[in-house]
């Protein structure tokens, strides 16, 4: 990993999954991407200011080429 990430276990729903797997596919991201990408705009939401990723965007744009779906 080229950055301090932790890892853990997440229970999670086959429907929840599935869909979040297809968005990320969408938008060209990693299943593991696309769920910090969901987290970091919820907390970002919650006003909580977070470093930007190492080496990525604010997390706002979707990647390069990639199609941002609304949500």
């Amino acid at each position: 990993m080229a950055r301090d990430a932790k890892a853990f276990l997440l229970r999670i729903d086959p429907a929840v999954l599935a869909a979040v797997r297809k968005w990320a596919e969408d938008d060209l991201r990693s299943l593991n991407g696309q769920i910090e990408y969901l987290l970091r705009q919820a907390v970002a939401r919650r006003g909580v200011k977070l470093p930007d990723p190492a080496g990525g965007t604010d997390g706002d744009d979707p990647p390069a080429g990639g199609v941002q779906s609304g949500g």
